[in-house]
């Protein structure tokens, strides 16, 4: 009789044991999928599927200045005024801040061709600007200390030496309707636009 029941007890022991024999997969690689711990399945990674990057066909949509990486294109359009030596820099250029809102002069020696490309390119996207819509488009937070930081423009001499310096290269001219424009000389961006798109 107890034989009887300690084979009803083995039967009982064994067939719950069975039921509850699942593969585990430890890596997520199963079907299943893996657990976080607690025993709540987590879905596998899909991130290989995210398109990080725009495709082929998009970037070879690229026709005028603006389709460009801004960040590229000054830097590409900084190195070109730099090697044709037509601009001639000023003597302050290692010492001077670029607004009164700033503490230190710019660490890179070539600031000045940068910022000269750069306004150049906004003028070409952007026709009228002049030294006071520059003022505001570099200018930035003054830190006051203790009392609430302000906004603050950056320096009108600086903004109006490149711009009479882009102007005796005739990349951009006066507009008469205010502010500058760029010249017919001035389309030499879009040549450089095709040099850095092609990279």
């Amino acid at each position: 009789m107890q034989d009887e029941v300690d084979d009803d007890e083995d039967t009982h022991l064994n067939g719950s044991s069975s039921s509850s024999d699942v593969p585990h997969d430890s890596d997520g690689d199963g079907g299943g999928g893996d657990d976080g711990g607690d025993g709540v399945p987590v879905a596998p990674c899909r991130l290989s599927r995210l398109k990080l990057f725009p495709s082929s066909s998009a970037m070879e949509t690229a026709r005028a200045v603006k389709d460009v990486s801004p960040h590229l294109f000054v830097k590409a359009y900084s190195a070109h005024l730099k090697r044709s030596g037509k601009i001639e820099l000023p003597y302050w250029t290692d010492i001077v801040k670029t607004g009164t809102f700033k503490e230190l002069a710019p660490y890179d020696p070539d600031w000045y061709y940068v910022r000269a490309a750069s306004i150049a390119r906004k003028i070409y996207l952007r026709q009228g600007i002049g030294v006071g819509g520059f003022q505001k488009i570099y200018g930035g937070r003054k830190r006051n200390g203790s009392r609430p930081p302000h906004f603050c423009k950056s320096s009108g001499s600086v903004a109006r030496h490149i711009l009479q310096q882009l102007q005796k290269m005739n990349i951009i001219d006066i507009d008469p309707k205010g502010g500058r424009r760029i010249t017919s000389s001035g389309t030499v961006l879009d040549l450089l636009k095709g040099r850095v798109y092609s990279r």
